[in-house]
């Protein structure tokens, strides 16, 4: 739920007629104070089901937005940590949240397309919270494949998933919606803003990472429970470079 403290429907309606990263520069001080932010107890599942896979020595989160999954990394590795984002606005305000923090490995900042990152075969791990949604479907091989570039061989891409809500729930349509809605607003507004919710299925991303060349296996995060069917709530992909 959005806050008092959080952005107005006003700025929320500016944010939205943006361009993807120009929204984003706009949301990033208040960023935090919006449902959009990953939760805690999603960046503590996957922290925990990680660190078993690791030892790690630096560590990439992709797409960092104000740095949540650099906490993470901070936690799981030894040497350093990278956040890379296209918004220098959300950058902006990640460097001021770790300015001065101890207790873990200094951590960069790089404003950089993911599309095109300037990393090769330079990290032990990397991680990403809940910004597929800005990459269209045919855009996902090229993103695993920078990714998998800036890997070291045998170096771990780890995100979670959440298995899709049951058709007819008020979740399925919810998102539906907004998706629905999102398509109308960038054919008939630009420039466009990319954010969809249901374009990014579980098998396709695994056909597309197997492609790109990562071995792929599917981790259940317990925390998250398991659906009527036995299936989980919540999966965590983890997918090694060759």
């Amino acid at each position: 739920m959005f806050t008092h403290e959080g952005p107005t429907l006003r700025e929320l309606a500016v944010q939205a007629f943006s361009s993807t990263m120009r929204g984003y520069d706009l949301l990033a001080p208040k960023f935090d104070l919006t449902p959009y932010r990953t939760p805690d107890r999603v960046l503590e599942a996957v922290a925990d089901a990680v660190r078993p896979l690791g030892p790690f020595d630096r560590g990439l989160d992709v797409c960092c937005g104000t740095g949540a999954g650099v906490g993470v990394l901070r936690r799981l590795c030894r040497e350093r940590v990278t956040g890379v984002d296209f918004s220098a606005g959300m950058l902006g305000v990640a460097r001021a949240a770790y300015a001065g923090h101890t207790g873990g490995p200094a951590a960069d900042w790089v404003r950089a397309d993911a599309l095109a990152l300037p990393f090769r075969g330079a990290f032990d791990l990397a991680l990403s919270f809940g910004a597929f949604g800005h990459f269209l479907p045919d855009e996902r091989p090229g993103l695993f494949g920078q990714v998998y570039e800036a890997l070291r061989p045998g170096g771990q891409f780890v995100f979670p998933v959440a298995a899709p809500p049951a058709v007819g729930s008020r979740a399925y349509w919810s998102l539906l919606g907004f998706d629905v809605a999102m398509r109308a607003r960038n054919a008939l507004w630009r420039p466009p803003f990319v954010m969809y919710y249901r374009t990014f299925p579980l098998a396709g991303v695994v056909d597309d990472l197997v492609r790109t060349g990562f071995a792929v296996r599917l981790l259940p995060l317990e925390e998250f429970g398991r659906r009527p069917d036995g299936s989980p709530r919540a999966r965590l992909v983890v997918a090694a470079r060759g």
